[in-house]
């Protein structure tokens, strides 16, 4: 890496791994016992507030991020080395800290600067706590060592006098460009304590008492100057009074061996980056590791690179384009199998095998392309413990959050839209489904409640459940919402029809608008949401036992199991994972209800009837029902009957976007090409169940 090389291009990889750092510093910090926290979970922390103060300084344009991680990580230090006990106060401003530098992470990432006044707020609170603490604690600890030596050389000694194993490290800098020596001060500074500078004959040389490996001083200084320039050796501070009992270092170039009085051992300019600690901030911060350098022997020489990263940052861009290429692959496989059929298989035997290894060949890679887009439902989980905790609070509930399944995959585009759905019907259990704890108690339940957050796979799809041992819901409350709202309902409804109706727009029962939940705009979103998604949603509860909430996905959007059908002459594509099966219906299963329904009589049961021709108005189709194919079709709780003249397979196909490449077509989700280059229509199996509710309650 030359001297000047510009940082920006590696921007992205840093707020992505911020995110993710962020992102488990608040699970760790929802996980911390206040009367016993483990000291894993503290160094987590710790780790993650300075991995970010670490990256934020290294590129030397996230001012904002930089301080506010430092006076955090300050904090974080005292009370893993258990010099501050650990107060829930603390927890609650430490998960504002996060979120404050959440928002500054977005706020770089969108080229902008962090809002200064939140900025200066949670630093102004991060401080007072450490006021707060050196004053209370000043009496009865040792006062830490201070940020930076004295002035005067004499300082020095001082701050070298110790243990032979503690030697600090000096990392040297050969060759260095007088532009380059401050940006690589201040990233030393960052790492630990600088005792003291020498800055002669081109050679920089750097005194640093850290906890910070050989390894990571060594990467940073890196991004700033080449490697071979680069040497980190544990010596005494020149003109130190060495140990007693302390080996006799490494004898030091010339240039350092000199007992220059050089005035200021911790440079000015650090500053910048890491704010020297005042008052209201704790001296002598601890730095980045959990034990001393073990990178080496007496003179901590490192043995060995690091050990190189066992995975690649890749943008999702460039993952969907390599999926459409993929797609474009199996279109021309699908194309030449279908050619291939009309060939003697005698005659060209090669060629057909050669196919038949293509198209096993094209299905393992698209497979693999997939699971690349594949992520663990644990990323939507995570971001729940937090949201019952604080509406556990504000509600005065004793909540316990279960998860189940979190490294169940799906999609990232399904897994990204999930997530506002999932936390609506979270909210809506906190809410209304769990009751307080004297309510419980009087019931003779436990007066903490349980919420179950679970996922799981099942053939191509995956199934989502939201679980309360809540109240349940109210079927008298509902049954009469829902006469005052002219619903064609009655006493004999059966439950699961009955709780339906609160997907319904605008439907609620609640008995106050809260600002978590209960303004009956949600409900009828969130299953719009599902279904936009390929999926639908489920309600089932008891009273006074809970309420369970299905949501059953496709695993992808990209690739779709399906069974093509034939009508007229056009061919169509129905998703596989809502056929329950397919027969030809006599004359005595065929009823008429009214002038336009009819129904067919299926093992006791009565489906209704679609005809695919008169929905889409195809010419030349079979009208006869029994000359027809009825394929049997489950969306959500309904089950109906689709009339198609026939049966042609079923295979893979790739989804294209219908509306993007042409227009919106009612009934129809996407599209696909198929092996002779046609293209075939993908219906809407939701939207075709609406057309029968439609006409089931026109006809009532």
């Amino acid at each position: 890496m030359s001297a000047g090389v510009d940082l920006s291009e590696f921007f992205d990889t840093f707020f992505d791994e911020a995110d993710e750092l962020l992102t488990n510093m608040e699970q760790q910090l929802l996980n911390l016992d206040l009367d016993q926290p483990d000291p894993d979970v503290l160094n987590g922390i710790f780790r993650a507030a300075h991995s970010i103060k670490g990256g934020a300084g290294t590129f030397g344009c996230f001012e904002e991020l930089a301080k506010t991680t430092h006076l955090l990580e300050n904090l974080l230090d005292l009370i893993r080395h258990g010099e501050m006990p650990l107060r829930q106060d603390m927890i609650d401003l430490f998960l504002e800290t996060k979120d404050v530098l959440t928002e500054q992470v977005a706020a770089y990432r969108g080229s902008e600067k962090p809002d200064q006044q939140v900025y200066e707020r949670i630093c102004a609170q991060l401080r007072q706590l450490a006021l707060e603490q050196q004053q209370g604690g000043a009496a009865g600890a040792p006062a830490p060592a201070p940020a930076a030596p004295a002035a005067a050389p004499q300082a020095a000694p001082a701050a070298a006098a110790v243990p032979a194993g503690d030697l600090p490290i000096r990392i040297r800098i050969s060759r260095i460009q007088d532009k380059d020596v401050e940006p690589l001060v201040n990233e030393m500074a960052l790492m630990g304590e600088i005792l003291h500078r020498d800055h002669s004959g081109g050679d920089l040389s750097l005194w640093l008492q850290t906890t910070t490996p050989a390894d990571d001083l060594e990467a940073v200084c890196c991004f700033i100057v080449n490697a071979d320039q680069v040497s980190v050796t544990r010596e005494a501070v020149p003109g130190a009074a060495p140990a007693a009992a302390a080996p006799a270092p490494a004898p030091a170039p010339a240039s350092a061996a000199a007992p220059a009085p050089v005035a200021a051992p911790a440079p000015a300019p650090a500053a910048e980056h890491a704010p020297a600690p005042d008052a209201a901030e704790p001296a002598g911060t601890r730095d980045a590791g959990e034990s001393a350098d073990k990178s080496g022997g007496a003179n901590g020489v490192k043995a060995h690179k690091p050990k190189e990263s066992g995975t690649i940052r890749v943008g999702v861009e460039k993952v969907d384009q390599i999926i459409n290429l993929v797609g474009e692959l199996v279109i021309t496989q699908a194309m030449l199998l279908q050619t291939s059929q009309t060939l003697d298989p005698v005659l060209h035997d090669r060629l057909l095998n050669g196919i038949e290894q293509l198209e096993r060949n094209a299905r393992d890679l698209q497979e693999a392309v997939m699971s690349i887009r594949m992520m663990p439902m644990d990323y939507v989980f995570s971001r729940f413990p937090r949201v019952v905790r604080e509406n556990a609070t504000k509600l005065g509930k004793r909540i316990r959050l279960v998860t189940k399944g979190q490294a169940t995959e799906l999609d990232k585009s399904l897994i990204e839209r999930i997530i506002d759905p999932l936390t609506h019907l979270v909210r809506n259990s906190l809410d209304h489904g769990l009751e307080t704890p004297d309510v419980r108690i009087a019931q003779g339940k436990d007066p903490e409640g349980t919420l179950i957050l679970s996922a799981q796979h099942n053939g191509g799809q995956i199934i989502i459940d939201v679980i309360d041992d809540g109240a349940g819901l109210n079927r008298e409350r509902i049954l009469k919402k829902a006469i005052a709202s002219g619903f064609p309902v009655s006493e004999a409804t059966p439950d699961d029809e009955l709780w339906q109706l609160i997907f319904a727009p605008g439907f609620s029962t609640a008995e106050k608008v809260t600002d978590i939940s209960g303004r009956g705009v949600g409900m009828d979103v969130v299953r719009r949401n599902i279904q936009s998604m390929g999926g639908h949603v489920q309600l089932s509860s008891r009273k006074g036992e809970g309420t369970t909430t299905r949501i059953v996905l496709p695993l992808t959007l990209a690739i779709l199991d399906g069974m093509s059908v034939r009508v007229g002459e056009e061919t169509f594509i129905l998703p596989l994972s809502h056929v329950t099966e397919s027969m030809q219906a006599t004359e005595d299963q065929i009823h008429r209800i009214s002038e336009t329904e009819q129904v067919l009589h299926v093992r006791g049961e009565y489906l209704p009837i679609v005809a695919l021709h008169e929905v889409f108005n195809v010419g030349q189709a079979e009208t006869d029902l029994t000359r027809a194919i009825a394929v049997i079709l489950q969306a959500e709780d309904q089950r109906f009957a689709l009339m198609v003249d026939h049966l042609i397979g079923q295979h893979q196909v790739v989804v294209k976007n219908l509306e993007t490449n042409y227009r919106k077509v009612p009934g129809i989700s996407a599209a696909t090409i198929l092996g002779d280059g046609s293209v075939a229509l993908i219906v809407d199996v939701f939207a075709l169940r609406r057309t029968t509710s439609l006409r089931a309650g026109a006809a009532a």
